[in-house]
This record gives C-alpha cells, sequence and structure tokens, in this order.
C-alpha cells in the first residue's frame, strides 16, 4: 500500500511540475466553458439600428424610447428618410431600421390602428429574425400597456421586410463563411505541411544548396496552392449558383481578387508555421489551432461578433477570415463594389504584408 501511495505522489507531482498539463487539465475547461457559455450566444444584444420618425408625435417617441432602453438594441441614430437607410444598410452599419408614418399617433387611436414597418438585413438571415422578433415584442408590449381596462383595444401592426435575402435562406451566410474556411485551411495547411514534409524527408538540405535562389524555392512550393485554391474557389462558386441559387450580385472580378489577396495571406501563413515546426504532425496541429476553430467561431457565420466580450472582439478583427467573409457578403449578396469594401480589402493587403515580411524573415537558410 505504501508502494501504491508512493507511485500516486510522485504522478501528482509529475503533474503539477508540468506547466503544459495544468494548462490542459484546468485551463481547457475554464477557457471552454467561458467561451461556450458566455461570449458563444445566439442571443443578439446592443445591436446597432436606426429609427425613421415621420410621425414627430407622442406615442413614437415613447416606442423609440422603449426600444432605446431594450438591452438589445443601440439606437445609432434617426434618420429623416428611406434614402439613409439604404446607404446606412450598404455601409453595414446597421442591421435594423424601424420606420414610423406619418399621423402615427393620430392614426392609432382614431383608427383604432396604425403600422410600423421593420427593414431587416437578411443577407443574415438568423440574425434579421432574432432582431425583428425583439423588436416586434417591445411593439407588442408597448401596445398592451395602451389598453386601459374597460376601453377599445388599440392594435399596432408591424410589417416586417428582409433586404438582400427576402426568403431567409441559410445558405446566404453559410457559403461566404465555407469560402473563407476552406481558402484558409488548404492555403495554411498544405502549405505548412509540403514544406515540412522536405525536412522530414531530408531534402530540404538538397533545395537550399541548390543554385536556385533558396527563397524561389520555397514560393515555387506555395505557387501551386494559389492556383488550386482558385480552383476550390471556382468550384465553390459554381455549385453554390447552381444548386444552392446563390446570387453573385456583385463583381466576379473583385470577389476574385479578395479571394486572391486571403489565399497570399493563408499562404503566408503557413510558410511561417513551417519555418516553426519539424513535423508534418506539429504543423497539422498548429494550422488546424490558428484557423480552423478561430475562422468557425470568430468570422461571424456562426455566432454574431458583436454579443462577444471586447477582447474577444479584438482577436476577431486579427483574424483575415473576418474581413474576407464581410467583403463576400457585401459583393455576392449586396451587390456592392470597390467603394464599399476597400476599407476591408486594405486590412486583408495589410495583414499579407506583415506575414509575407515576417515569414521571409524567419526563413531560415541553413538547417540545423
Amino acid at each position: 500500500m505504501k508502494q501504491f501511495t508512493a507511485f500516486v505522489r510522485k504522478e501528482f507531482y509529475h503533474v503539477f511540475r508540468d506547466p503544459k498539463t495544468l494548462l490542459l487539465l484546468f485551463g481547457m475547461p475554464i477557457a471552454q466553458i467561458i467561451l461556450f457559455g458566455f461570449a458563444l450566444t445566439n442571443e443578439i444584444k446592443n445591436s446597432k439600428i436606426v429609427v425613421v420618425n415621420y410621425a414627430q408625435d407622442e406615442e413614437a417617441r415613447q416606442l423609440i424610447n422603449k426600444i432605446e432602453a431594450s438591452a438589445n438594441f443601440e439606437v445609432a441614430e434617426q434618420l429623416m428618410n428611406h434614402r439613409e437607410i439604404e446607404d446606412a444598410f450598404k455601409a453595414g452599419i446597421i442591421k435594423l431600421a424601424i420606420v414610423f408614418p406619418n399621423k402615427f399617433s393620430q392614426t392609432l387611436h382614431h383608427e383604432g390602428q396604425a403600422q410600423i414597418q421593420i427593414i431587416a438585413d437578411a443577407s443574415d438571415p438568423n440574425t434579421a429574425t432574432t432582431l425583428s422578433n425583439y423588436a416586434q415584442a417591445i411593439i407588442r408590449d408597448y401596445q398592451s400597456s395602451l389598453i386601459p381596462a374597460g376601453t377599445k383595444a388599440l392594435s399596432i401592426n408591424t410589417q416586417v421586410r428582409m433586404i438582400y435575402n427576402p426568403e431567409l435562406k441559410g445558405v446566404y451566410n453559410f457559403v461566404p463563411g465555407v469560402m473563407a474556411l476552406v481558402l484558409l485551411l488548404v492555403g495554411v495547411l498544405m502549405t505548412s505541411v509540403s514544406i515540412v514534409r522536405e525536412k522530414e524527408m531530408g531534402t530540404m538540405e538538397v533545395l537550399l544548396v541548390s543554385p536556385f535562389n533558396p527563397l524561389l524555392v520555397i514560393i515555387s512550393k506555395a505557387v501551386p496552392y494559389f492556383f488550386l485554391s482558385l480552383i476550390n474557389l471556382t468550384i465553390i462558386l459554381v455549385l453554390s449558383s447552381t444548386l444552392m441559387e446563390m446570387p453573385i450580385n456583385g463583381s466576379l472580378f473583385l470577389l476574385y481578387f479578395a479571394s486572391a489577396i486571403l489565399i497570399i495571406t493563408a499562404l503566408s501563413l503557413g510558410l511561417l508555421i513551417s519555418n516553426s515546426t519539424d513535423s508534418q504532425q506539429a504543423a497539422m496541429l498548429i494550422s488546424l489551432l490558428v484557423m480552423l476553430m478561430p475562422t468557425l467561431l470568430f468570422t461571424g457565420f456562426l455566432f454574431p461578433l458583436e454579443n462577444m466580450p471586447w477582447p474577444l472582439q479584438l482577436v476577431a478583427n486579427i483574424l483575415p477570415s473576418k474581413w474576407y467573409y464581410i467583403i463576400v457578403k457585401s459583393v455576392m449578396i449586396k451587390g456592392l463594389g470597390w467603394a464599399s469594401v476597400w476599407k476591408e480589402i486594405l486590412i486583408l493587403m495589410g495583414m499579407t504584408a506583415f506575414l509575407l515580411t515576417l515569414s521571409v524573415k524567419k526563413f531560415k537558410i541553413r538547417l540545423a
């Protein structure tokens, strides 16, 4: 029994002396419960909306105040016409707009009913449906407060309009996310593994002492995956438009240009990973950890980013997939052009330049 106790004690010592084991035992469960229980939720809070108040009467102001008091909405501003609403949707500033018609209060009290229009950006159908349901619930709650005991019931009807995706097809949300995931994974994983494979087989030394520039040798290994990724992109677009009826409303050239930048970013990251690892298993593991989970969680196509705490939103900002996802939705679904996505393209180009420069600097022309 003493020997058994000694072995148990020794094993405890091994566990507590190894930081990696402690991190795996206690760090991972804590991170998962915080991430999945607190940050990743389908409930939407503090979503930016706009209000167009043609009525300018007391009931409209009371209802706007009730909407502003809700934790689900943040009224960005009150606009004056529908044209400004369209510009706000195209700029990606808002997810929802609420329009009060002229003589809202007068119509409500004289005719017993009035109408409010709710306009939602249905390029993300789940978010659009959730936000419109939140707004209708607030309106119904306000409507019930207008009915004193023994008086005639007053009715506020809502007209919901889903723009960009009136049929609320889920494919409008998932295809851009899948495009980002596939292009990143193929670029990062295949580049890192192919270069590390040369190290394991011992052929990298032969390549580095060949008459060719060592850097050109590495770039030549990444070029095939660039074109293969473009073929993957073409296959996804063809299948999406033919089988799933996903529209391509914007410029196809702009879509391919943004995709090419993302692919180069992925190849640069793959080269950086290959410089830091010596085995294919390690390269695959790091590639999946760096790309798969962050892309799924922090791109925005599975969970709304605005719900997450600001540290996690900062993490999302450093992921190229987030910006590419915004570009694809703007071009394919909304039909927007260069003027609307140039900021996201510049961010992607900056990430590409940074990762490429870092990869080149860390590239070792001599193997230890």
